[in-house]
């Protein structure tokens, strides 16, 4: 994964986090609600490989615009998470609650 890259399961995630629906996302990153279904149905890379260079372009966007909404959220990605028993692949942190 490059950086500043972001997976379908940290979208799946922040989104919960902040109890977004998938409407108030897209409406929110200024993208198709089925951008969002199509990035989130795959754990992996919302980034896509392709030969076709304007698919590639338009999903990088999509992808980007959403980071961009759920970070203005309070959405912090995380690379990798690590602890002193096990690593685990990227994940999110949540902004903090003051109660």
């Amino acid at each position: 994964m490059m950086e500043n890259e972001i997976t379908g399961s940290q979208v799946r995630a922040a989104r919960a986090y902040l109890r977004w629906s998938m409407a108030v996302l897209a409406e929110r990153a200024d993208v198709g609600i089925s951008t969002i279904q199509q990035i989130e149905n795959f754990d992996g890379s919302a980034y896509i490989h392709s030969d076709q260079q304007w698919r590639i372009d338009a999903r990088a966007e999509a992808a980007d615009k959403i980071r961009h909404a759920l970070e203005l959220g309070g959405i912090k990605f995380l690379d990798e998470v690590r602890n002193r028993t096990a690593q685990r692949g990227p994940g999110i942190r949540g902004p903090m609650q003051h109660g």
